[in-house]
């Protein structure tokens, strides 16, 4: 029997949700949003994901109201793609996942999430034990980890080697 593409018959909010975020590389264009990746080709130099991939996973997140396609240039015409609040709400799900991965799968962190205010790592439900609040994406300052490449070969990542809140659009360097 071939495997469905879809979960009509789940009676199941996670299978609806699955139904836009779970294909392979949603999440991590989504991901990239969060970190302030904007830009096509910052997209896809820093992804490796093929570009018809791309371009497909940005136009769904779009239609899904995750991703919001802005004007920044108009001669050439160019885009840039800008987490929406709906985006945002998945933050959640990207700080557990990404925590079980580390338990599980990995070693040294890669990047520190911690509340910009005071500095604080934050806990594993996105909280600040110093303050005992719930922290806003916004509020998230994203660090180097040890467990980080310290010499990139590509400019986004070079670019998140610098301490930065997540949203804020990143400030890639040319080459």
């Amino acid at each position: 029997m071939a495997l469905g593409k879809d979960y009509a018959t789940q009676e199941c909010s996670i299978a609806r949700a699955l139904e836009v975020v779970g294909e392979r590389w949603t999440l991590l264009v989504i991901r990239d949003a969060l970190y302030g990746i904007r830009r096509y080709n910052d997209f896809l130099v820093h992804l490796g994901i093929p570009r018809a991939v791309l371009a497909n996973r940005l136009q769904a997140l779009t239609a899904e109201g995750i991703l919001e396609r802005r004007r920044y240039q108009e001669s050439p015409p160019r885009d840039e793609y800008v987490v929406t609040d709906r985006g945002i709400t998945l933050w959640p799900v990207l700080w557990a996942l990404g925590l079980w991965g580390r338990e599980h799968y990995g070693t040294a962190p890669l990047r520190i999430f911690r509340h910009a205010e005071c500095g604080t790592e934050l806990g594993p439900y996105g909280a600040c034990a110093t303050c005992g609040t719930s922290v806003p994406v916004a509020d998230v300052e994203m660090v180097p980890g040890p467990g980080l490449d310290p010499d990139p070969a590509d400019p986004v990542s070079r670019a998140l080697l610098r301490p930065k809140r997540l949203l804020q659009p990143l400030a890639v360097d040319p080459d």
